[in-house]
């Protein structure tokens, strides 16, 4: 069954996506077997290829794309490979359409030097880009769950210290989850 999508990035996101003499596309296409127009111009790209069993790297090779589109670099959207998945957030659906409010919340969650978001990275294992008017999270699902949360309290005015004691508590009862598996199974 032949598979086709047509995604569009920004046009400065085009030469990240193609890298350099074309090395990340060009991983793109081999990790995911598929294969991939770029229109520089426009920043359309078309992902396409065959789909044989019940593999899902065409629909990854469109989330590496996105991601790529929405300010990672190309190694970063790779992790996507990796059971990983990308979660967009429209910084308009938060704080409405106002300029002046979405600087305001980018802030927020860059933080000074950028200390909020490495922060913020750190505590709930993902990896977060601000671009534009968008905020992106890649990670495991449960961990994209975690950041998000804490990128909507930043969002509606929490306090920095409050949200990293949150995201503190919610990585410590991951790793009990994980260690209460272990003790579980009979080895």
């Amino acid at each position: 069954m032949s598979f086709e999508k047509i995604v569009r990035i920004p046009t400065e996101r085009v030469g990240s996506l193609v890298g350099k003499s074309g090395k990340a596309k060009a991983r793109i296409e081999k990790a995911c077997s598929v294969s991939i127009e770029v229109d520089g111009a426009s920043g359309e790209v078309r992902v396409y290829g065959e789909i044989t069993g019940e593999t899902s790297e065409p629909f990854k090779a469109i989330e590496i794309v996105m991601a790529i589109g929405r300010g990672f670099s190309p190694d970063s959207a790779m992790h996507i490979m990796d059971g990983g998945a990308l979660h967009i957030m429209d910084l308009r659906e938060i704080v409405g359409k106002s300029r002046s409010q979405i600087e305001r919340v980018k802030g927020r969650i860059i933080g000074q030097s950028g200390r909020a978001r490495r922060n913020m990275e750190e505590l709930s294992e993902t990896q977060i880009s601000v671009y534009g008017r968008t905020v992106a999270v890649i990670g495991a699902p449960e961990k994209i769950r975690v950041a998000v949360n804490a990128i909507n309290a930043l969002s509606n005015g929490s306090m920095h210290g409050s949200v990293y004691r949150r995201l503190e508590s919610a990585r410590r009862r991951q790793k009990l989850e994980r260690l209460k598996l272990w003790e579980d199974q009979d080895v």
